[in-house]
This record gives structure tokens, C-alpha cells and sequence, in this order.
């Protein structure tokens, strides 16, 4: 019996961990990097993200509301097997350590016509992830996501202003036809009718209402989408249970990342992985180094999905629902069945 999987999801996704040196080096990687995103684990700093399609001297932080920024210090060049990095102190300070998660997309953009906006795109359809990016024209209009199956989560930020918040759109957020979560903040789902026109994506379609978040006339927008992969990733929720024996979320393969938000209270974001071990959280929304939890680790990841080992809030929150996002070290199962 075959099965439709990623049997080696480091084509697709990884994760390093470096220390700095002021200078300049390399981070290898299996694949040539679109998306990447870093972070300092030994201080408080800004999370830099930086992508192909809109080239190595922007930057957008996840934890503010800023607009691009023009820095050439950072990522200075995207590689077939990796990226460079400059003497940025977001990137490379001496001493200081680091992680960087990265995503590959389809390398240069191409137009796309399927919405009423024309966006550019770089896609991987085998990952199940786009870049796209558009401007805006206000009013409910439709952009195209080259994935060819609907999203189950993207991320967009409006790159020309600092007065918005990022917004995450995720499939099973209550009233999903008008809901968002805000990347930079810890607030529960927001609702309102102008962010996605009352609508969900399609196999070929973002819907975007008014929202100046979205779709501001003649600002410029950066969306990255993801489609669920069989043994590659996984896009779900969880309920949680605010003691140290939590719930067991089943993914199906051995989760290299993790990242998990409560949408109905005001917790924050925490992201886990294989190179930092599942007792170090860092959050999207704050500058913060790595913490440790009370319990460790607070995150067990395991062969086939992954298990809350707290009762912090911000994991298993006795009244919390939650959404996670993870992507695969290994699948619990190759494509010819065979147990990996």
C-alpha cells in the first residue's frame, strides 16, 4: 500500500541553532531557503523575518506592528544550500546564540491571476507552502495563493505601514469567515466581517474585505500560506487541561516544530523544536530570550505527534482552545508504509 507523504521533510523545512561572531558566516541547509525566520535565544531582541520574494535588505518583526525595514546587515544572501549572514545583532552578534526556522517555497515569483488582484507567488506544492505578495486596492476583492488546495493557515502583515497588527488566519478559529488572531499580541481571536470579505480561502483564493490590514489601496502586503502535508505537517487544535498530564496531539509524524496560540483567552504564542529541546519556549510576540517553563519540558515531542507536560496557561489553559502549527522531523510512516 502507498501512501501520499513527505518521507524527508528536510527538503521542505529545518531548523539550525548557531552562536554569533560579529562578522559574517554561512547556515547550511538540504534545500535553497524563501522564508526564513530568526531569532536570538540568549537575549531580548526583535524576531527577524525575511524572505525571496521581497530580497535580503528587508526585514518584518513578528512582534511588532513595523512596516518593512531596511536593513542590509542581516540576511545578505539567499544560497542553494542555506543563507548568509551579516553583523547584524538580530542575526549575528558575537557570542550570542541563535535559531533560525526555514521554509522553501518555489524560488523567484510568479505573476498570479486567479483573485482580482494579480499577486506574485513562489510556491512548493508539494510542502503545501506560498509567499504572496500584492497591493492592496480596497473594498472586498480576492487574491491569488498558487497552492492548488485551500490554505488551512497563513500569516499576513501590511509591509507599508507600522499601524497594523500582523494577522494569522487559521482554519479552525471559531467563526473562521470573519476571524483573526494577531501575531504580535496576546489577545484572543478578533472578529469582524472586513477582514475576509465573510468568507474562507479556496484551492486558488485568499478572500481580503476592507480591512486596512489587508487591503488597504496601494498598500503593499505579504501573505505566507500553508496547506496541510501527510507526514509533513499538521495545522489543527487541541483543548487544554491545565495539569501536567495534557493532552496527546496526534500529527503523524515526529514533530520538528511546533507552535501553539489559545484563541478564546489572552495567552501568548510559544514555539518549540528539536534543536532548542522542548523545555525552551520562545513567543512570537515578545522580544524575550529562551524560558523555561515551570515544568520540563513542558512540550514532550514524540515519534508521532506531541504531548503538554504543564499546566501553564499559555499550553493547557483549563478553559483553553487551541490551534497549533507543526511541521515534521520524520513521518511515523515512509510513503511504501514502512514505519520510519
Amino acid at each position: 500500500m502507498a501512501y501520499t507523504t513527505i518521507d524527508k521533510p528536510l527538503d521542505h523545512f529545518e531548523t539550525k541553532i548557531w552562536t554569533g561572531n560579529g562578522s559574517s558566516q554561512n547556515i547550511s541547509l538540504d534545500f535553497a531557503p524563501n522564508w526564513v525566520w530568526i531569532k536570538q535565544r540568549s537575549s531580548t531582541r526583535f524576531h527577524n523575518l525575511q524572505d525571496t520574494i521581497r530580497g535580503t535588505g528587508l526585514q518584518l518583526f513578528s512582534n511588532t506592528t513595523g512596516a518593512d525595514n531596511s536593513d542590509d546587515t542581516n540576511i545578505t544572501a539567499f544560497n542553494s544550500d542555506g543563507y548568509s549572514l551579516g553583523a547584524g545583532d538580530n542575526v549575528n552578534k558575537n557570542s550570542s546564540t541563535y535559531v533560525g526556522w526555514s521554509w522553501k517555497a518555489g524560488g523567484s515569483a510568479s505573476s498570479n491571476s486567479d483573485g482580482n488582484i494579480t499577486s506574485s507567488v513562489s510556491v512548493n506544492t508539494t510542502a503545501g507552502f506560498s509567499i504572496v505578495s500584492y497591493t492592496g486596492t480596497g473594498g472586498g476583492k480576492t487574491v491569488g495563493h498558487g497552492l492548488g488546495v485551500a490554505p488551512r493557515v497563513f500569516f499576513m502583515k501590511n509591509r507599508g505601514s507600522a499601524d497594523y497588527n500582523w494577522s494569522v488566519w487559521h482554519a479552525d478559529l471559531a467563526t473562521p469567515t470573519t476571524a483573526r488572531l494577531g501575531l504580535n499580541v496576546a489577545t484572543a481571536q478578533q472578529n469582524h466581517s472586513s477582514y475576509w470579505n465573510d468568507g474562507v480561502p479556496s484551492a486558488t483564493i485568499l478572500n481580503l474585505g476592507s480591512d486596512a490590514g489587508h487591503n488597504a489601496n496601494g498598500d503593499t502586503y505579504i501573505a505566507y500560506c500553508f496547506a496541510e502535508k501527510k507526514g509533513y505537517s499538521k495545522f489543527r487544535t487541541y483543548q487544554g487541561s491545565a495539569n501536567d498530564d495534557g493532552p496527546f496531539i496526534y500529527t503523524g509524524f515526529a514533530p520538528a516544530f511546533v507552535m501553539v496560540k489559545c484563541f478564546n483567552q489572552g495567552e501568548h504564542w510559544n514555539m518549540y523544536d528539536n534543536k532548542r529541546g522542548s523545555s525552551l519556549a520562545l513567543s512570537p510576540n515578545l522580544e524575550n530570550a529562551d524560558r523555561a517553563m515551570d515544568d520540563s519540558p513542558a512540550m514532550e515531542l514524540l515519534s508521532n505527534g506531541f504531548k503538554i507536560r504543564t499546566s501553564d496557561a499559555n499550553l493547557s489553559h483549563t478553559s483553553g482552545s487551541f490551534i497549533y502549527m507543526a511541521f515534521a522531523e520524520n513521518p511515523f510512516v515512509t510513503s511504501t508504509g514502512v514505519p520510519a
